[in-house]
């Protein structure tokens, strides 16, 4: 019983310092150290939002993967890391980004409220509906694309990301 007690605490004790650790990383610092969001890191760093997104926040990003823009024209994406087109790179990832921290139940709270939509705005200063359908979470854009919110809640020092399976795109 004692061997079954100290393995507990030896296991409780590991998970609590590792989640300490991630409270501890910024935004950015959490991207960075995941593979499935270098292309993320490489846009934040060609529109120059990297110190922006290590600041204080709050924010709540929803964070497509290598492969959300991997569905994006691969001509298309090269042209938006082009320093000539930082201001429309800098409007796409901002759409990305909500101030404030929503976590998941924050989120759900609202569609419930809602009747299952409820409209965040964003740093860009567009606006997101958040929409409950098929008993998943989804983003839908302005151009009424729709991107699953396929993770949620990994909680930095300055926010949360949720992970989104889509490239969102404002008008």
């Amino acid at each position: 019983m004692k061997k079954l007690i100290l393995i507990l605490t030896t296991i409780l004790t590991v998970g609590l310092s590792q989640n300490a650790f991630a409270q501890k990383q910024s935004i950015v610092d959490i991207a960075v150290s995941n593979n499935d969001f270098s292309t993320l890191v490489t846009a934040l760093k060609a529109a120059d939002l990297v110190t922006a997104l290590q600041g204080d926040g709050p924010f709540t990003v929803f964070a497509p993967t290598n492969a959300a823009f991997g569905k994006i024209d691969s001509n298309t994406l090269n042209s938006l890391l082009e320093p000539k087109n930082k201001g429309t790179l800098t409007s796409i990832l901002t759409y990305h980004v909500v101030p404030g921290k929503l976590a998941a139940a924050d989120v759900v709270a609202a569609l419930e409220k809602g009747n299952g939509m409820a409209k965040v705005k964003t740093l860009s200063g567009a606006t997101l509906v958040v929409v409950q359908k098929n008993g998943k979470i989804w983003l839908k854009d302005e151009n009424g694309n729709y991107s699953e919110i396929t993770a949620t809640d990994v909680m930095a020092s300055n926010g949360v990301i949720h992970v989104i399976g889509d490239v969102v795109m404002p008008k």
